[in-house]
């Protein structure tokens, strides 16, 4: 059975992980373009930012029904509909005349965005039993690749041809890609489940603990990944003097998130080697000094800080990921992740108010940072009370 769910066409990967780089990059398109904005519509960044919160309402309140859809009808269906629709969303925004017109384009691309972390890291996972770790860990690098790239591109495409087409050239890719992964030959089915079987059993009471952790993991975690990521590009604009240029924002933040996203291959390599517990701690405690330091810090400084702070950040998401799929019987997966990401994605979408009403003069970024320094040390709490025995070997048990 294990054989069966085996990865026997490598393109199929391919495919997933260009869908997580996608996810994101689609996501953090407007956090770059929002500064040309400020020039071209004479509007403040806390107005402007503030449209951005419908397109992660949109993530956050579509990613149950997504997951739901991908169990009951068709996960591979479901993945069409992601980068098709997700292209034309994009395509849409970038014709957007004005601010109601642009919060509905955000909202679509949140609303297509939200099919991929339940039902694409759900298709990972089935078909990687006995290297889940490294096989999240290569998905989530391309996930924060996408990250990095949403920048760089945003920033060079603005500055090249307007603001317009940060959105409608990358929008035209998602649904060529969309179309190729149509034309792929499938894969006979395999009935969910035949992927792993549980070989311990979980009582009550650690099952409880578990889902304890992860909860509070999820949620905090999701709040500093989210305003690191959402804010990062003002910050380097404010910190690092490069304001006259997108292209320079946007190059150094990518710098940034790039080397950062190397951790999710190392994570991901400690996983399957190391008590999940033991990596948890790691990649958690050294996030709340370095969050500190960020309230304050300039110039390279800042840089330095930034890309450390990342490093760290992105090294976590593998760990969350780990836990669903190795507590969880293949069959409840997409829906469990889509549930855990619902909680990150839920209260990050408060994450855009909270920058704007704090950078409008309530303490500014150095507020902000101080209050995710504050949100690491709870996700430090629940690293340590995570059970040490479990996540050591795959070992799902009934939702």
């Amino acid at each position: 059975m294990l054989a069966a769910m085996s990865p026997r066409r490598p393109y199929d990967f391919a495919f997933l992980n260009a869908g997580h780089a996608y996810t994101h990059f689609f996501l953090l398109i407007y956090p770059t373009v929002v500064l040309a904005l400020e020039r071209d519509w004479e509007a403040t960044y806390a107005a402007l930012i503030g449209l951005a919160v419908w397109g992660f309402v949109a993530f956050a309140l579509a990613t149950l029904p997504a997951g739901w859809l991908g169990d009951r009808w068709s996960r591979r269906g479901m993945m069409t509909v992601f980068f098709v629709g997700i292209g034309a969303a994009a395509i849409l925004t970038g014709l957007a005349e004005g601010p109601v017109q642009l919060a509905g384009g955000l909202a679509l691309i949140g609303l297509f965005a939200a099919i991929y972390h339940p039902v694409g890291i759900a298709m990972v996972a089935d078909a990687a039993p006995g290297r889940l770790g490294r096989a999240l860990g290569v998905n989530g690098v391309f996930g924060n690749l996408g990250v990095a790239l949403a920048a760089l591109t945003a920033g060079v495409l603005t500055d090249a041809f307007g603001w317009r087409a940060a959105f409608i050239a990358p929008g035209a890719v998602a649904v060529l890609t969309g179309i190729g992964w149509v034309l792929l030959p499938r894969r006979p089915a395999v009935a969910h489940g035949t992927a792993s079987r549980p070989n311990l059993s979980l009582d009550r009471a650690t099952q409880v603990r578990v889902f304890v952790v992860l909860v509070v993991a999820t949620l905090a975690g999701g709040l500093i990944f989210n305003a690191t990521t959402i804010a990062l590009p003002k910050v380097i604009a404010e910190r690092v003097a490069l304001a006259g240029s997108l292209t320079g924002i946007g190059g150094l933040v990518s710098l940034v998130f790039g080397f950062a996203a190397v951790a999710q291959i190392v994570v991901g390599h400690l996983i399957d080697r190391v008590a999940l517990r033991t990596v948890f701690v790691g990649v958690v405690i050294f996030q709340i000094p370095l969050l500190a330091l960020a309230a304050s810090a300039t110039g390279p400084t800042m840089l330095a800080v930034s890309l450390a702070t990342m490093l760290l950040v992105f090294g976590e998401i593998p760990v969350h990921d780990t836990i669903v799929a190795r507590c969880v019987t293949p069959a409840w997966r997409a829906r469990v992740y889509a549930v855990k990401y619902v909680l990150s994605l839920g209260v990050s979408a408060a994450v855009v108010p909270l920058i704007a009403w704090l950078h409008a003069g309530r303490g500014g970024f150095e507020a902000l940072f101080w209050v995710l320094a504050a949100l690491a040390l709870a996700v430090l709490f629940a690293a340590i009370a995570f059970p040490a025995a479990v996540g050591r070997v795959a070992q799902p048990v009934p939702a």
